[in-house]
């Protein structure tokens, strides 16, 4: 038998372990429900660590389940549910605001749109389906960012190689992006000039799900020229991400 073999299975089993608890645990707690010593537990932790399979909270010491892990089983429904239930609110959205919008999700530090609709003769944008963008200067990304616990958006850009950008503008540190993610946060959507594509801005609102956390984001691109928002848009951004949330199980108010 290979010599990995045997931590392959701790390895799976520590990944069963962990999508089985409701909050965070302690490298002891795992080593001790997997039967393993601490010594390996804490390699394998790292390596699981290091491909997305595992999040660290340094500030707890403890360990959940990586988004990694989760998109290995749960990406392609979730895409497919969303999809089907945001394609016709985001018709309606882009005949309402007469500009580009998307649907997007948060996949790691990058957002994953799964839905765009443009209105007649506008240009193609970056932000076509199954296109990943760094979720930090994306108006998407950041509006689920802000509504994440500040240690998971820690334990996600606590890298300084995490700040890859695109046109030079946006955070480029974490420090930075809190103070950023603070202020969209207050004010109930996200917004970027120029951080993804010169020349365009963006605006998105998100998303929750049943347990009002954010399940995706909703987002128009409109040129970086006008200094405000289209008459309107926010309001039908808002409302569109509203009755998403709903339709994917969120309480509501």
């Amino acid at each position: 038998m290979s010599p990995q073999v045997p931590a392959v299975s701790r390895a799976a089993a520590i990944l069963r372990f962990l999508s089985s608890s409701a909050v965070p645990v302690s490298a002891t707690r795992i080593a001790e429900a997997v039967g393993a010593p601490r010594s390996s537990t804490y390699h394998l932790l790292s390596a699981l660590q290091a491909e997305g399979f595992v999040m660290h909270l340094p500030d707890e010491r403890r360990y959940l389940l990586g988004l990694g892990a989760a998109e290995l089983g749960s990406t392609y429904s979730q895409q497919a549910s969303l999809s089907l239930q945001g394609h016709p609110l985001m018709a309606r959205l882009v005949r309402k605001v007469r500009y580009p919008v998307h649907l997007g999700l948060l996949h790691g530090r990058e957002v994953l749109y799964i839905v765009e609709q443009r209105p007649p003769h506008s240009q193609p944008l970056v932000t076509e389906p199954q296109v990943q963008l760094p979720a930090h200067v994306t108006a998407s990304g950041r509006s689920m960012l802000a509504l994440l616990p500040p240690s998971q958006v820690t334990a996600l850009f606590s890298a300084p190689a995490a700040f890859v950008g695109r046109t030079g503008e946006g955070p480029k540190s974490l420090p930075a992006l809190r103070r950023l993610l603070s202020d969209e946060r207050a004010q109930g959507f996200s917004f970027e000039r120029e951080e993804v594509t010169l020349g365009m801005s963006s605006i998105a609102v998100a998303c929750l799900d049943r347990h009002g956390r954010p399940a995706a984001s909703v987002a128009m691109t409109f040129p970086a020229s006008r200094r405000e928002f289209p008459d309107g848009a926010l309001e039908a951004l808002r409302r569109t991400a509203y009755q998403l949330s709903i339709r994917i199980g969120f309480p509501g108010a």
